[in-house]
């Protein structure tokens, strides 16, 4: 085992998790090696910092996160250097993998790192990448009910079982045993899923899922009122998980890793610098959604859609629901609040966008000062 570096006293306790999503964007070949280097020696800061865990997106084609594009493998890589980390991923979208490889890989990754596992699944977001990999968007709805259900009965087949059979009209096959390895985990990997409509609020409930609970409440995704929106889909999620009839265990552990995400978290010393150096970063973030939008145009005209525009995230609604930023006591007294809704773990992007030279620089000098000046602020005696 690596040893652990964190940088608090054995005699205090988090009132709360952190955790790291590992992502930022390649803007051609030439960057990649580079890219996913700052990634590597991003998470070993990390975990010399004290955060408890690092979320892997699941992206493919873009130029958004070259290791997204196989994050079990990105993952078992990390692990084997940073054993200590739980490794996340925000999201798996499930209808990219075959069900019977998801189940294997995924059962060898929660070994690998001790059960410190969570599953983040969904159904994707551009048809740029479902097309890439012979799936048309209109279709991956369906798909990952059908992929994730096709999981759990994988998981759940004995060997001495009769052979389950299935066909999903995109996969089939028979399995005659199991699954090997099992997982380390009783009952599979831990699944995770977003609290937001009352189906999947109610799914992850029955289920003890820890959950991602967002700051938005469709159709409008940026009104610039995030606690709001954040306190009433996790009170509906908390009311049904207690209300589910799981052991206590399993109501706490779920609690423990519910969590709530920010795309961009800036910390500079005084809240005007954190503002100038933010806004830059806002600006290179923007130029790099808008041209990776014009791939997906064509995407769209391929798989017969037409979605919405990228988002603006120079409008002040945006940046108040999915970044946050300031001086250490600014950004500390936003995340208490957070922490006073019940939200177990919160998970932060200090690389987003292009890897330019203020991006490398700002992002190292916000880690640290959030691990030093923040975190602290969330242990207790």
């Amino acid at each position: 085992m690596f040893p652990i570096h964190a940088p608090q006293r054995a005699d205090l306790e988090a009132t709360v998790r952190f955790s790291a999503f590992l992502t930022t964007r390649s803007s051609g070949p030439d960057e990649d090696r580079r890219i996913t280097q700052a990634l590597v020696d991003h998470a070993v800061d990390v975990e010399r910092l004290g955060f408890d865990a690092v979320f892997l997106p699941d992206h493919h084609f873009t130029g958004y996160c070259p290791p997204a594009s196989d994050p079990m493998m990105f993952a078992s890589f990390l692990a084997a250097r940073l054993p200590r980390l739980h490794y996340g991923f925000s999201v798996q979208t499930i209808a990219l993998h075959h069900p019977v490889r998801f189940a294997e890989r995924l059962n060898l990754l929660d070994q690998l790192t001790d059960g410190k596992l969570l599953v983040g699944t969904g159904s994707g977001t551009t048809p740029e990448e479902m097309i890439g990999l012979g799936i048309n968007f209109k279709d991956t709805p369906e798909l990952s009910k059908s992929h994730l259900a096709l999981v759990r009965q994988l998981w759940d087949k004995k060997a001495e079982d009769a052979p389950f059979v299935f066909d999903n009209g995109h996969y089939k096959g028979a399995v005659v045993s199991r699954i090997v390895p099992a997982a380390h985990t009783q009952g599979g990997p831990q699944l995770m899923s977003v609290a937001l409509r009352p189906s999947s609020v109610e799914r992850a409930a029955a289920e003890a899922q820890p959950a991602f609970i967002p700051a938005f409440t469709p159709p409008a995704l940026d009104d610039g009122e995030p606690l709001k929106h954040l306190r009433t889909h996790f009170t509906a999620y908390r009311t049904a998980l207690e209300a589910a009839g799981h052991p206590q265990e399993k109501v706490a552990r779920a609690l423990d890793w519910t969590t709530h995400t920010y795309q961009h978290v800036h910390v500079a010393e005084t809240d005007e610098q954190a503002e100038e150096e933010f806004q830059l970063l806002m600006a290179q973030y923007q130029a790099a959604i808008e041209r990776e939008h014009e791939a997906n145009l064509e995407a769209e005209k391929l798989s017969g859609v037409a979605l919405n525009p990228p988002p603006n995230a120079l409008t002040p609604g945006w940046q108040k629901t999915w970044c946050v930023w300031g001086s250490p006591a600014t950004v500390a007294e936003h995340l208490h609040e957070v922490s006073e809704i019940g939200i177990g773990n919160v998970l932060g992007g200090f690389l987003g966008g292009p890897l330019t030279p203020e991006r490398a620089e700002y992002g190292k000098k916000s880690l640290e000062l959030f691990a030093t000046e923040v975190m602290p602020t969330f242990r207790t005696n």
